[in-house]
């Protein structure tokens, strides 16, 4: 690190070292973080704008609390960054998302100050009362903070954990700050939105609480307790205390949350109060750089950039990805069926709604980060006669599963979703990994589940699972394909059945969605039968029977976990039929995929080409051999 660039942010490794600098000199470390923070973040990509809307709010609890004694719980984990950078990654922070670099959210194998590990939302005040709870019950008075930002005060579960914390007896000793900038990847929506959004009259109100304090003088006066009496009703006037103070927590603000003296002032008072408090700050996603301020959904993630000209749009890729593929039939689809209707939680941009939703703004539901929601939202529109379609993504879709169960799949429902980011994703890691998809989908009855070999078989799907009239699932990788050209039809494919692509022998390789292309590959190669699956359920029931009886062995491949997963519905098929055959499979291990590159995660799990060779050539060697004869 430059100490002539940062001759405070070099001195400071950890929070120890930045709680022995004066109060005073907190704007100036505030702002080298900031500085920091976007040289680091230019250089290696990553999330960004949520970073810069809390350098103020990180440095104010780091210095003001005894972390990683005290502990303090990040949500959703995009605003994590300055914090990593306080708490002894600073001069890894450029590796972020990269194979064995820094983690992109907190992450407890990781660092001691990473109290929870997160990547999906609305986690940190369930935590955070967990933790306050345990510790209020041997007796340990550390104190526990939870910062909840990014659109996750829009989930559930978040109100889950406020109803439950603010009823308890005795009060749990927890502070949630609400880091409120009106974001999450996109704009938030709904009600609760709106209502924060009132935040902006506030300034009256605090006027009218100093002016009072100086008017009225000794707060334990009759006037003074007058005053506050008629605190909570001016609140109500301006600011959305109402619900939270209903709900138990004694509600605090809205005040900036740029503002570093008033943060420190307001944490200091907070910090030794009793019970459940809420302090409302209000932040700018992107503060401190005016491109990520004026374009906050563009700069909420962010690949390398040049600071001094700002993300440069590239042209488009040759190839569509596969959530182009889905925005492009969505949207061809609701031309030709009116009965279509969108749904997304709070995934526009990352589901390749944006353009539905401009083309078809009364048919496209944007529920906020709400999926347990936005399933049974389509329930009830499938029970009326509409054609929802449930956009998600897969590690997403986990948050939803007993709905998909109970108000979907149990009443035989037509709902489709379209599934996004199944199988390996890469540089987010465990927490986005859509690697369980195909297994809890497949045990799921009256679920028809399919898997794409390409961008045209994906829109074909599609249009398949919108036809079906039942729930249907679409499952499909991140990024782009192997690059076949997308049609504008809106064919459908005959369901259960799959496709031969190359016939040979001894071994038949069962290739499911993404992992076709490797396994053609390497079948042409050795001469062995290939098969894209297609269909995960259900089964090509009478293709494998046949091929049962014509080949040696078999080869399951899916980047999913093998356990439960395609390859298992295979060798289930086999041995309900009496079948005695080997059978490889090739999947995904039972561990979780840490974050690396798409390829590198494939390589590890020997899921690319010269690992689906390797193992076939282990399992079978004599497929190197000029006679390739298997003996059962």
């Amino acid at each position: 690190m430059d100490s002539q660039r940062y001759p405070r942010l070099s001195r400071i490794d950890f929070p120890a070292d930045l709680r022995q600098f004066p109060e005073t000199e907190l704007p100036a470390i505030a702002d080298e973080l900031r500085a920091c923070l976007i040289e680091k973040v230019s250089q290696s990509g990553g999330h960004f704008g949520a970073g810069l809307g809390v350098i103020e709010l990180t440095v104010a609890l780091h210095y003001l609390f005894d972390t990683p004694h005290d502990r303090l719980v990040w949500d959703v984990g995009h605003q994590c960054y300055p914090h990593k950078m306080l708490t002894g990654r600073r001069d890894t922070i450029h590796t972020v998302k990269q194979k064995d670099g820094v983690a992109p959210f907190p992450k407890r194998e990781e660092s001691e100050y990473d109290t929870l590990g997160v990547g999906h939302s609305s986690t940190s005040i369930s935590a955070a009362l967990g933790m306050a709870i345990a510790l209020q019950a041997r007796g340990d008075h550390r104190k526990v903070v939870a910062v909840i930002g990014d659109g996750a005060m829009t989930a559930g579960m978040a109100f889950e954990a406020l109803n439950h914390g603010g009823g308890m007896d005795p009060e749990p000793d927890v502070l949630v700050i609400l880091n409120d900038n009106r974001m999450s990847i996109s704009e938030n929506v709904g009600g609760l939105t709106r209502m924060l959004g009132r935040v902006s009259g506030s300034r009256t109100l605090n006027a009218l609480r100093e002016g009072g304090k100086k008017l009225f003088g000794d707060k334990r006066g009759q006037p003074a307790k007058f005053m506050r009496r008629w605190e909570e009703h001016w609140k109500g006037m301006f600011v959305p205390s109402t619900l939270f103070e209903e709900m138990g927590f004694h509600y605090t603000g809205p005040i900036d949350g740029h503002d570093l003296p008033t943060l420190v002032a307001t944490l200091k008072t907070l910090k030794g109060l009793k019970g459940p408090q809420l302090l409302h700050v209000i932040t700018t996603k992107g503060k401190g750089y005016d491109l990520a301020e004026g374009d906050q959904i563009e700069y909420h993630a962010v690949g390398p950039f040049d600071p001094e000209v700002g993300v440069v749009k590239k042209s488009g890729p040759a190839k569509p990805t596969y959530t182009q593929v889905f925005g492009d039939w969505l949207c061809d689809m609701a031309a030709a069926d009116t009965r279509l209707l969108g749904i997304t939680p709070a995934m526009r941009e990352g589901s390749g709604l944006v353009r539905f939703s401009k083309e078809y703004p009364d048919r496209y539901f944007d529920v906020a980060i709400a999926e347990q929601h936005a399933v049974t939202l389509a329930a009830g529109m499938a029970i009326e006669g509409a054609k929802p379609c449930v956009a998600i993504y897969s590690t997403f879709l986990q948050r939803a599963y007993d709905q998909l169960i109970h108000d979907v799949a149990l009443q035989n429902l037509d709902v489709l979703f379209a599934i996004d980011r199944g199988g390996v994703v890469g540089p987010d890691g465990a927490t986005h990994a859509g690697s369980f998809d195909l297994s809890y989908l497949r045990c799921v009855p009256n679920m028809v589940v399919m898997a794409p070999a390409d961008e045209n078989e994906c829109r074909q799907m599609l249009s398949t699972g919108h036809q079906y009239a039942g729930p249907a699932a679409v499952r499909y990788p991140r990024g782009t394909g192997p690059g076949v050209a997308v049609q504008t039809n809106l064919d459908t494919l005959p369901i259960g059945k799959a496709e031969v692509r190359h016939r040979g022998g001894p071994i038949a390789l069962l290739a499911f969605g993404a992992m076709v292309p490797a396994a053609e590959k390497v079948g042409r190669e050795l001469g062995l039968t290939v098969v894209n699956m297609r269909f995960v359920k259900p089964l090509d029931r009478a293709l494998v029977l046949e091929l049962a009886r014509s080949h040696a062995g078999f080869v399951t491949l899916e980047d999913n976990v093998v356990m439960g997963g395609a390859g298992s519905g295979v060798a289930e098929l086999l041995a309900a039929e009496g079948i005695v055959l080997p059978v490889q499979h090739l999947g995904l291990p039972d561990r979780y995929q840490e974050h690396a590159s798409r390829e590198q995660v494939l390589a590890d799990a020997g899921l690319d080409a010269d690992g689906i060779r390797a193992a076939l050539l282990e399992r079978w060697p004599q497929l190197s051999g000029p006679t390739r004869a298997i003996s059962g």
